[in-house]
């Protein structure tokens, strides 16, 4: 018997009968993070880091949860559980299981690129590596995010002196962050629509440190937004809140903007290729320093990935998830 098999309630194990990210209600669920395609509503009882805790909260409402600490472990019928720095967002983790000396570890979802919010990416040794292929096509190369960065306030300045009000999408949790925390606040005001700002105020409880937002609301004025930097979901681009905002301009942050049709999709002005997923190279980074000699690739280019990682010499497959095919990093709680 596997230590870890998919079924169609999600990656299941066994021997200590809990499921990591289930997609339907189970009796006892262990989560990487708190995005809606790996943390859903209906299980008895979670378990997760302490730091991804609160968003988790937020999101799923008065569920019976406990946390543990990076590294911490729990016993569950013979069977050891850690959790491990992600690197995807604050809070995520990699789920290490271990049984009578065998070693597998679940990745969720993961980046090696430190972003200054979420605990920094650790490889874990082990004998199978559970991966997410998100971005798993060579064409998905990363720009250091320093210089996007970079790109992201020229934009905004650009757009200053030309008086427009700058609007930057990103989803809720994790990537709208991530653009919050590389703005330089000189340039003008920053807003937040308001499902990005009940974020923000989850994380800051937290002692997460953000720059000062102002929630976006129906009774803000144009001239209070002069000059300044709206950061809001993908999903508001279309809402009347958005539209009414002139003259303006629209970017969008997401891995997919290096897909040229991408932008043209969001009918964007500009689009900056930041994700909060492992590119090709980091995917490929993090598989070697597991040591694995087994590879499972899930979520994204699994067949295109799996199918590489044999012509570099691993026992690799690919296992279908309820979240399939290139989905685009949206905020309906699918991030």
């Amino acid at each position: 018997m596997a230590l870890l098999e998919f079924n169609d309630r999600g990656i299941y194990c066994p021997q200590a009968d809990v499921y990591i990210d289930p997609w339907k209600p189970v009796k006892r669920a262990l989560i990487t993070h708190g995005h809606g395609d790996h943390a859903r509503a209906g299980s008895d009882h979670y378990l997760c880091t302490r730091s991804a805790h609160p968003v988790i909260r937020h999101r799923l409402g008065p569920i019976q949860i406990e946390t543990l600490d990076y590294g911490e472990t729990r016993l569950i019928n013979g069977v050891r559980f850690s959790f491990h720095p992600a690197g995807h967002i604050v809070g995520s983790a990699q789920i290490r299981i271990e049984f009578q000396g065998e070693i597998w570890v679940a990745s969720g979802d993961y980046k090696l690129e430190n972003d200054g919010l979420a605990e920094p990416f650790v490889p874990v040794p082990c004998h199978t590596f559970i991966t997410e292929c998100t971005f798993g096509l060579p064409r998905f190369k990363w720009q250091p995010q320093a210089e996007i960065f970079t790109d992201i306030n020229a934009w905004w300045t650009q757009n200053r002196a030309a008086g427009k009000i700058s609007i930057l999408s990103g989803y809720a949790l994790g990537k709208a962050q991530r653009l919050l925390h590389c703005l330089n606040p000189d340039i003008g005001p920053i807003f937040a629509q308001g499902a990005v700002e009940n974020v923000n105020e989850v994380l800051r409880n937290q002692g997460i440190r953000l720059p000062k937002t102002t929630r976006l609301a129906q009774h803000t004025k144009t001239k209070q937004l002069a000059g300044g930097i709206i950061i809001t979901p993908p999903s508001a681009l279309g809402s009347p809140l958005i539209r009414r905002i002139a003259p303006a301009s629209v970017g969008v942050a997401s891995g997919w903007m290096a897909q040229s049709a991408t932008l043209q999709a969001y009918k964007a002005d500009r689009g900056f290729a930041l994700s909060d997923h492992a590119d090709w190279d980091g995917l490929n980074l993090a598989i070697s320093a597991t040591g694995a000699e087994r590879v499972i690739a899930t979520h994204g280019y699994t067949a295109q990935f799996s199918q590489w990682l044999r012509e570099q010499g691993y026992d690799a497959s690919a296992e279908k998830t309820l979240f399939e095919g290139e989905i685009l990093e949206t905020d309906l709680e699918l991030e």
